[in-house]
């Protein structure tokens, strides 16, 4: 039985493994390492500590598809809007550019639900915190090591951790990695930002005429939405909850300072706009360092096969680009190089 990991519980990985397992043409042993603590990636959803009901996206807030996808991935949507994964977005967003043809849609049930749809479907075995460390060559195998727990050894690996992380791992990978490669791997670049999640008791209100909002006059915050608004769920049981993303500019301004500190700022600035907001009873701060990719890798659409035999092979949006289609993409074309090897 042939085993294969894939690193990162994100969008990419967990789409890879339900592909893999459908096109394997051999029994296959998947296994999904991430290191956080939760799958969903950049399409993580937080929970409340005093409520699991209560959640905010932390990361995609909604998903657009143009007519040139909805036509290309067209049975990824039907596949997720059939049982309810995905809605069309019908609640209010101010300042939303709308382009003649797209659809938005939202996750009712927070966007990590997307995630967690493929890796149930996958039947891989996902493990969190599990921290990548070193890739080593070992008798026609990948000997994959993490910060905790033993080396286990695989006959295919997949990385859909950011190019960065990449190139951060140590062992038999760093000279596996041509010149060439690499370069390409240094040019791409990310945005970062922080997201702040807000919640709050069952019965608050917040009285604003719209489920999300763009700002472009602060020159912290560029986002908030209402949460359980924008998915239309709200409810009497369950308090509303908030997010908040803050500009680029900010983000890359802030990016080494303390969550606490910057909580506090992105509050200061929330007061401006939403001045006598009730006080929330939980607080979640996510800092971004790879939020959305400004450069993707030139000259390798999709993937990038660092080795053919044993596999090793990179996907993301660092290969494409940073949304639902682009994630899609990469899979594909990660199916695509490891088809002959399954």
């Amino acid at each position: 039985m042939a085993r294969v990991l894939i690193v990162g519980a994100g969008l990419t990985g967990s789409l890879c493994a339900a592909l893999l397992r459908k096109a394997a043409t051999r029994p296959l042993h998947l296994a999904v390492w991430d290191k956080a603590g939760d799958s969903g990636g950049r399409m993580t959803t937080a929970s409340s500590p005093h409520n699991p009901q209560s959640t905010v996206d932390l990361g995609a807030q909604y998903i657009t598809c143009t007519p040139h996808y909805a036509r290309k991935h067209q049975s990824f949507y039907d596949e997720l809007l059939a049982p309810g994964v995905l809605k069309p977005l019908t609640s209010p967003i101010e300042g939303m550019v709308i382009k003649e043809g797209d659809c938005n849609f939202v996750a009712p049930h927070g966007v990590s639900s997307i995630i967690n749809h493929y890796l149930k479907e996958s039947g891989a075995d996902v493990y969190f915190r599990q921290c990548v460390t070193q890739i080593n060559l070992r008798n026609d195998k990948w000997e994959v090591l993490r910060e905790t727990g033993s080396p286990e050894q695989f006959d295919i690996a997949v990385l859909t951790m950011p190019a960065p992380q990449i190139l951060q791992l140590q062992g038999d990978i760093v000279n596996l990695i041509s010149e060439c490669q690499r370069q390409q791997l240094e040019s791409v670049s990310y945005s970062s930002r922080y997201a702040l999640g807000l919640f709050y008791e069952a019965g608050t209100k917040i009285d604003v005429p719209w489920a999300g909002q763009y700002i472009t006059s602060n020159p912290c915050i560029r986002f908030i939405s209402i949460d359980n608004k924008k998915r239309n769920i709200e409810s009497s049981e369950i308090g509303p909850s908030l997010v908040i993303h803050t500009t680029v500019s900010f983000g890359v301004t802030y990016l080494e300072h303390s969550t606490e500190d910057v909580q506090e700022l992105i509050f200061q600035q929330l007061e401006n706009i939403l001045p006598g907001l009730p006080q929330p009873v939980a607080t979640k701060c996510q800092k971004w360092r790879h939020s959305q990719v400004t450069n993707a890798a030139a000259n390798s659409p999709g993937q990038m096969s660092l080795h053919l035999k044993p596999f090793l092979v990179c996907g993301g949006d660092g290969f494409t680009q940073s949304n639902f289609d682009g994630c899609i993409t990469s899979a594909l074309c990660v199916l695509e190089a490891l088809k002959n090897h399954i």
